[in-house]
């Protein structure tokens, strides 16, 4: 049984920041942040997570292990397979804050997304306030081209679930006259940056939105709300907070700014 500080005094100030420190040791890994993002997503069993992670299953359950030891995810056995969670929402906070942070003050990530941003499908980029003022007055369909159960687990209102692999079948009913905005997992991540470069040689216009629904609810968790500039986050306590819901996240928020009804909210 591991032996605990009993007495408010040095040794307990060493212990408690040895602890703080074992969550940042849990982070040090690129592939169990990746891994961690799909995770914020929703939970996976170690197979389907190896796979969008593009990791082997035993290279995936080492840095997941990790990330157990830490108390940053959860699992339980389900028939044969294992399946992984976060821990708690205090997590999915942390690690948008850690993306945050780290745009704020690495100065070669925000060269790396200023350069990106300059490429076809991230010229035209929507920040959170332009979407809610196109979807106000319809004039955009909003793709979520996350996989499906991510968008089960929680997507913004209006947003149709098209999966990746299954935009080519879609496209071909989706209604003329509109705009396409597709949505992904947030700026980190590429699969809107793949579906517009499919969209666009289909002779479509089509832009990304910059955030994804987990940016959304952690955005709106805040105490202040969050103003994007350039590549990095910037606060603006000023700001009037957005009324905005994720549909099926970890609780539903009332919606007011896309017109909807708390009953049709909380449909899902």
């Amino acid at each position: 049984m591991a032996n605990f500080p009993t007495r408010p005094d040095d040794i307990f100030k060493a212990y408690a920041y040895e602890q703080v420190a074992a969550i940042g040791k849990a982070l040090c890994a690129p592939a169990r942040l990746i891994l961690l993002n799909i995770l914020c997503q929703g939970e996976r069993s170690v197979e389907i997570l190896a796979h969008e992670a593009g990791l082997s299953v035993a290279n995936t359950s080492q840095h997941l292990q990790a990330l157990r030891h830490a108390n940053l995810v959860e699992s339980e056995r389900r028939g044969n397979h294992v399946i992984y969670r976060v821990a708690s929402r205090e997590v999915v906070l942390l690690f948008n804050a850690l993306k945050n942070l780290a745009l704020d003050r690495m100065t070669t990530l925000r060269h790396a997304f200023d350069e990106i941003s300059r490429s076809p499908s991230r010229a035209h980029a929507l920040d959170r306030d332009e979407l809610v003022k196109m979807l106000k007055d319809g004039k955009v369909i909003v793709i979520d081209v996350r996989p499906e159960e991510e968008y089960r687990a929680g997507h913004i209102p209006s947003a149709i679930s098209v999966p990746l692999e299954s935009l080519d079948e879609y496209l071909k009913l989706l209604p003329n006259g509109k705009e396409i905005v597709a949505l992904c997992r947030g700026e980190y991540c590429v699969l809107a940056d793949k579906a517009i470069d499919i969209i666009r040689s289909r002779g479509m216009n089509a832009r990304r939105a910059l955030d994804g629904p987990v940016e959304w609810e952690s955005w709106l968790d805040c105490p202040w709300k969050g103003k994007r500039s350039n590549a990095a986050t910037h606060w603006n306590r000023k700001k009037k907070p957005l009324d905005f819901p994720i549909r099926g996240c970890y609780r539903t928020l009332r919606v007011r700014s896309v017109g909807r009804s708390e009953a049709e909210s909380n449909e899902h």
